[in-house]
């Protein structure tokens, strides 16, 4: 199967910026909060680590995995959790951190799973948002750019465990999905 991407349709500069932006949007709304942020692997590394610096108070880490694609390009429209938190979050400020909201069935389902642990709050923090593509309405308190309906991949996004390392986020025209 052939694979081609192209020109970033958002580049590193851009993403920089607005990952610090961010930083100070979060840094604001959590001071004097006690934050735990929990990175959603593998998609999301790149982005939790470069705005785990940008957040400016004291915070804790932590990460979940979950999967929903499989080697598709597609969701399968079940969500699996892979890992548990290792943080205890009962009582604290919890602020979800993921690479892309498509449907929103991941983020729909790791609330429910999060809310039952008690956090004081719970955010949800994204970096890509393709709102075309919602099938569930989520919500979103920190959005980092808005994308059209198109398979991304880079800065953390993958294809089938492929270009995570870009640090850019560019196209990828897939001749047909994989069933």
């Amino acid at each position: 199967m052939e694979r081609i991407f192209g020109r970033p349709i958002v580049t590193q500069e851009e993403m920089r910026a607005r990952i610090r932006e961010l930083g100070k949007q979060i840094t604001a709304d959590y001071t004097g909060k006690d934050l735990v942020l929990v990175g959603v692997l593998k998609g999301a590394y790149a982005f939790y680590a470069d705005l785990a610096r940008a957040i400016r108070v004291p915070l804790r880490v932590d990460f979940l995995m979950v999967t929903s694609y499989g080697s598709r390009t597609k969701t399968s429209g079940k969500v699996k959790m892979v890992t548990e938190l290792t943080e205890e979050i009962k009582g604290k400020d919890v602020l979800l951190v993921e690479d892309i909201v498509d449907s929103g069935l991941t983020v729909q389902y790791l609330l429910k799973t999060l809310g039952k642990k008690k956090p004081r709050s719970i955010k949800v923090c994204t970096l890509l948002s393709k709102p075309e593509r919602r099938t569930i309405d989520v919500t979103i308190d920190y959005e980092g750019f808005r994308i059209p309906n198109k398979y991304v991949v880079g800065y953390g996004l993958d294809y089938q465990q492929e270009y995570r390392n870009l640090p850019y986020l560019a196209v990828l025209d897939v001749a047909e999905d994989q069933e």
